[in-house]
């Protein structure tokens, strides 16, 4: 059973930055993809960035240029950089770790990110 824990979310405004971490209970990183998911209000949840097992990183079109996901191994923490915040942006933002082989995935309880003036 791995456990996600997010933080970092809160308030800002356009064009600012704002830090999401997300620690993991284990070292689990060599065998999960690590992934950023949002959930705007009233929208179905979708992907933001991942980082792969073997450190790969991929974003929603959305997102790239402006967010970084990154990882750091000794704390198991993955981090999502959000650099010049858009309205849009606004979300309950949730960590995911998922396994192919065997199959498993797991997410995070949220961490909300409002984007406003």
């Amino acid at each position: 059973q791995v456990q996600l824990v997010e933080s970092g979310g809160g308030l800002v405004q356009p064009g600012g930055s704002l830090r999401l971490a997300c620690v993991a209970s284990g070292s689990i990183f060599s065998f999960y993809d690590m992934g950023w998911y949002r959930q705007p209000p009233g929208k179905s949840r979708e992907l933001v960035a991942v980082i792969t097992s073997g450190g790969g990183t991929d974003y929603a079109t959305s997102v790239k240029g402006r967010f970084t996901i990154s990882r750091d191994s000794a704390k198991n923490t993955v981090y999502l950089q959000m650099n010049s915040v858009k309205p849009d942006d606004t979300a309950v933002y949730y960590c995911n770790a998922k396994r192919l082989f065997p199959s498993l995935t797991y997410w995070g309880q949220g961490t909300q990110v409002a984007v406003s003036s």
